[in-house]
């Protein structure tokens, strides 16, 4: 099978990260752990799962000149990404303060930085190369004019793209239909659809949802129900992919590596649902893990997990 290669254009952030037995009050100050800091980003994050998963990968975006940015760029090389499409900015590198509780969940406060640098035009000069049946990653933690300009180029060039519509906000149906592959979770499902606070909390609630998202020009919906595992449309057929049972130690980058997986396998040649396997496996891996990076399994280790469960690939 051909294993095509995976652009990814998104956020590159430093995640400060602290543990806490719960979030702070307003005005309340409460002791956490010692601060950890990792490599991450919803857009590098998604680029080293992949290469982690075997797929060969590009990635794209803006750090700053400081000691963040050479931490992210030692990541994306030593996770074996190409990272020459990262360029450099005045700014500060990108930043997330991240708080993570005992059961794993987490809360986010970003600084976007350098990820602002990202602009529709740039993005116009760097994605020449793309081509007819090339994967390509992108969400949402950069300008959304640049997210715009790549979801145009790609279609003009035949290309594939898996839009990750995080963090979460509201977009018109001619936007999403540029995309092949949109992979919200149930709050970000919500507000696609003009739902909020009416996320799907059912299999049945899922497959509803994806319906509507069909009629908002979604041509396939991956819904990301956490405990609840996917709910799958591509207009065609629809399926669920249950989770798998894992005890989680931190939940940060699931939905990335989730992505990546869904990409690395489609990249091989596989189709919908056995992709759809190969990321929820991937991402049940990562949440056993502390940190976002370094938590994306190998390609080796999802395969165990899915011939131990007896998954098809």
């Amino acid at each position: 099978m051909t294993n095509k290669s995976i652009v990814v254009l998104g956020s590159l952030n430093a995640d400060l990260v602290i543990q806490s037995d719960r979030l702070p009050r307003p005005g309340e100050t409460l002791q956490g752990s010692d601060l950890s800091i990792y490599p991450g980003g919803k857009g590098a994050n998604q680029a080293c799962a992949a290469a982690r998963l075997g797929a060969s990968v590009e990635m794209f975006g803006f750090v700053g000149q400081d000691v963040f940015g050479d931490l992210l760029l030692a990541s994306l090389k030593s996770c074996g990404v190409n990272p020459a499409g990262v360029a450099r900015s005045d700014r500060a590198t990108g930043s997330a303060v991240i708080t993570v509780l005992k059961n794993g969940e987490n809360a986010i406060l970003l600084s976007p930085g350098a990820n602002a640098s990202v602009t529709a035009s740039w993005v116009e000069g760097v994605t020449t190369n793309l081509s007819a049946g090339q994967l390509v990653l992108c969400q949402l933690e950069i300008p959304f004019a640049a997210v715009e300009a790549l979801l145009r180029i790609s279609s003009e060039k035949g290309a594939r793209v898996i839009l990750d519509p995080a963090p979460a906000r509201k977009l018109d149906p001619e936007t999403l239909s540029l995309a092949e592959i949109v992979t919200p979770n149930q709050a970000e499902c919500a507000l696609l659809l003009d739902r909020e606070g009416q996320e799907p909390r059912t299999v049945h609630d899922g497959l509803e949802a994806c319906r509507s998202l069909h009629q908002r020009g979604i041509r396939t919906a991956i819904i990301k129900m956490g405990d609840l595992g996917c709910v799958v449309s591509d207009g065609h057929q629809s399926f669920t992919v249950p989770a798998h049972q894992v005890e989680p130690v931190d939940t940060t980058a699931a939905g990335d590596t989730f992505n990546a997986g869904l990409a690395a396998s489609l990249a091989r040649g596989q189709d919908l649902r056995a992709a759809v396997e190969f990321g929820n496996a991937a991402a049940a891996i990562s949440v056993t893990r502390p940190g976002a990076q370094n938590s994306a399994p190998s390609r080796l280790e999802v395969e165990r997990l899915l011939l131990l469960c007896g998954a098809t690939r």
